[in-house]
Order: C-alpha cells, then sequence, then structure tokens
C-alpha cells in the first residue's frame, strides 16, 4: 500500500511546461531531455517515484508566500492576512511522463523574529524559490540576503532558483515594466528563472509549479542515470581485505575453462 496520497487528474505533466520568459531561463528547450524521456518509457527511472523534492519558498514578510502555495495546492485565495509562523509546509503529487512525483513546498516566515527558526528548514532544498512583491521594490533588493540565507545550508550548484514577482494584478503596466527590467536583470545574475503571477486571480501559478516539477523532476531523473551508469553489470567490485583476491582469481579461472 502506497504512504503517499493519490495524483490529481489535474497534476498531470506530459509535456515541458514552456518558462515565462525564455532569458532567464533554466531550461531554453522546447521538450523534455531525450534521455528522461526514454528512461521514462522504458520504466529506468530507479527511485525518483518514491523520493520526495524539498521547495522552500523564502522572502520578505507580506509578499504572497503563503497566499502563493494555497493558490496552487487549495485553489483558495484568503484576503485576511495571517503571518506564517516558523515553517509551514504542503505536499503535492504529479505524474510527470507516466512516473510520480513529489514536491514538499516549505512557506517560510518572513519576520525576523522567526528567520532563525525557519533557516533551520533550509537544508536538503532542491528548489529555491525567492519572492518578492512586484508592487515594492525594496521587497527585491531583499531577495539577494534571502538568497545567501537559503545558500548558506545548500550546496549553490545542486539547487535550481526561481524568482518569483507577486500580486501582478495590482501593479499598472508602467509601473511592473519599471521592477520587471531590475528584477531580469538580477535573476539572470543569479542564474534564476523569472516569473510574475498573481496569487489572487491565480494567473501562471498553475504554470509556474508545473514547470517547478517538471524541472525539478527531470534534474532527478538525469542525476539517477547518472548513478546507474556508473554501475554497469559485471564490475569487479573491490574490497579492501585480502578476500578481494577471489574476484580476481576466479575471473581468470573462468578464463582458463573458456580456453
Amino acid at each position: 500500500m502506497s504512504v503517499f496520497p493519490p495524483i490529481r487528474r489535474d497534476r498531470v505533466i506530459a509535456q515541458l511546461p514552456r518558462a515565462f520568459i525564455k532569458e532567464p531561463a533554466l531550461n531554453i528547450t522546447e521538450d523534455f531531455n531525450n534521455k528522461v524521456r526514454t528512461a521514462c518509457q522504458e520504466q529506468r527511472t530507479g527511485t525518483v517515484g518514491f523520493k520526495i523534492s524539498k521547495v522552500i519558498v523564502v522572502g520578505d514578510l507580506a509578499v504572497g508566500k503563503t497566499c502563493l502555495i494555497n493558490r496552487f495546492c487549495k485553489d483558495a485565495f484568503d484576503k485576511n492576512y495571517k503571518a506564517t509562523i516558523g515553517v509551514d509546509f504542503e505536499m503535492e503529487r504529479f505524474e510527470v511522463l507516466g512516473v510520480p512525483f513529489s514536491l514538499q513546498l516549505w512557506d517560510t516566515a518572513g519576520q525576523e523574529r522567526f528567520k532563525c527558526i525557519a533557516s533551520t528548514y533550509y537544508r536538503g532544498a532542491q528548489v529555491v524559490i525567492i519572492v518578492f512583491d512586484v508592487n515594492d521594490i525594496a521587497s527585491l533588493s531583499h531577495t539577494r540576503q534571502w538568497l545567501e540565507d537559503a545558500l548558506k545550508e545548500n550546496d549553490p550548484t545542486s539547487v535550481q532558483l526561481f524568482l518569483v514577482g507577486t500580486k501582478k494584478d495590482l501593479s499598472s503596466p508602467a509601473q511592473y515594466s519599471r521592477i520587471e527590467q531590475d528584477a531580469l536583470k538580477f535573476a539572470k545574475e543569479i542564474h534564476a528563472e523569472y516569473w510574475a503571477v498573481s496569487s489572487l486571480t491565480g494567473e501562471n501559478v498553475k504554470e509556474f509549479f508545473f514547470r517547478v516539477a517538471a524541472l525539478a523532476f527531470e534534474t532527478n531523473v538525469l542525476a539517477e542515470l547518472e548513478k546507474s551508469g556508473s554501475r554497469q553489470i559485471g564490475d569487479v567490485v573491490r574490497i579492501n581485505s585480502p578476500s578481494s583476491n577471489l574476484y580476481t582469481t576466479t575471473k581468470k579461472k573462468q578464463g582458463n575453462c573458456c580456453q
């Protein structure tokens, strides 16, 4: 019996979702890596279907981190603001190219007094989502510090970064255009993928999380293929003891018998 909840019908990903803007983007190709597609078709994805990919969502107080997660996970928007105390998380199950895949979305507190508590949950993240309010330039300038805090607990080379501007519905086209230029510049600098969303209207929210799930899945499958590729059948297992000679001896004897 599976310990995971069932996968909803609206959580199926058969094609690689498009980026919000091609540059900066973590993957500019139109589809999944061919190796990933083949591995899924041949059921060679190893333990990917049983893994839980950790996603942390960080950013200033009241930028809309909880609303972003709730809009996707619960299709709900609460206008009554409630600050997150410490951390909270939601589990989302997907089916990507026929393979089950799980995201654990960690909603962290933006208040300074809870920062020490929240930062203890940063470790082990595969994805870091840095959130700012497109109507608040200060929240964008603070994203650099949030990124630094998150990377203190993780290997910078092994995490995927997303810079997400929220509350797009409250911004005029001219106002949004000005802050978007600064956001795109920063996203390119830190090698993050940029998105702008509205949790109130739902604009780009589903597309964004599908993109996160798809790219995290692809990374996991490629890592699994790399591991399995280094464990070819017939490789000699070397043990640091005198008995290790047994493998060499046996191999030589088998060779003589065949001559």
